[in-house]
């Protein structure tokens, strides 16, 4: 007898499946577009664009002025010599005098003291006498106890006190008047305190009468100055 050989037939085998050719990436679908946001970016940069032509204009908008180029104490007549000229970039609040005007203030009195570097405003100088008719200046030294803290500056409206020495007699004392004397002033000019002194002169306009009782008063050593209030606009 032959013996039949049985056969097994093998599993067969799966390969894997071959892909030819590169793989293409899944697709991402782009953002859409926003119509309204890319037309709010254009404005801002139009409108920074004109914020810097505006300012570039202003930067270059300079007006011609008349400063002060020397000391200038206060009722010296202005000269051509006191004044100078200068380009700046003026703030409309600020009011100076325009260098196209300077004849018009050549001859004026300075009404307060002038500083060189300074622009000169109009308020700065007058046409009129600082000693009004039947006025007297009187100058008057004063200790530093005798002038109040308060920086005198022209214009202020003073009182002129006689304190007499303990035991003196009040000169010129009304009958029947309840405390000390004063009279009524103006300062026309005041004078920085000197070193070491600390004394201040002052120019004091008073009515002409008052004019030799008031300095007197300062020969004697006998006035104090008082500052008025100032007066309600």
């Amino acid at each position: 007898m032959s013996k039949t050989k049985e056969r097994t037939a093998a599993p067969a085998v799966t390969q894997p499946t071959q892909v030819s050719g590169p793989v293409a990436p899944p697709r991402v679908s782009a953002r859409r577009r926003r119509p309204g946001v890319i037309a709010l970016s254009l404005a801002l940069i139009a409108a920074g664009g004109a914020g810097v032509a505006v300012l570039l204009l202003q930067v270059g908008d300079r007006t011609d002025v008349v400063t002060v180029v020397r000391d200038v104490q206060v009722g010296q007549v202005l000269t051509e010599q006191d004044l100078g000229k200068a380009s700046v970039a003026l703030d409309p609040a600020v009011k100076a005098v325009r260098a196209d005007d300077v004849d018009s203030v050549v001859g004026k009195r300075a009404a307060v003291e002038l500083k060189p570097g300074s622009l000169l405003a109009p308020a700065q100088v007058t046409k009129d006498s600082l000693v009004k008719a039947g006025e007297q200046l009187v100058p008057i030294g004063l200790k530093p106890e005798q002038v109040p803290a308060t920086a005198l500056v022209p214009g202020q409206k003073v009182q002129l006190v006689h304190v007499p020495a303990q035991g003196a007699a009040e000169a010129g004392k009304e009958p029947g008047k309840v405390g000390p004397q004063s009279i009524a002033g103006r300062v026309v000019k005041a004078s920085k305190a000197a070193p070491g002194t600390g004394v201040v002169v002052v120019d004091v306009a008073t009515a002409a009468e008052d004019g030799p009782t008031v300095a007197a008063w300062v020969a004697a050593d006998a006035l104090h100055l008082v500052l008025d209030a100032p007066e309600d606009n």
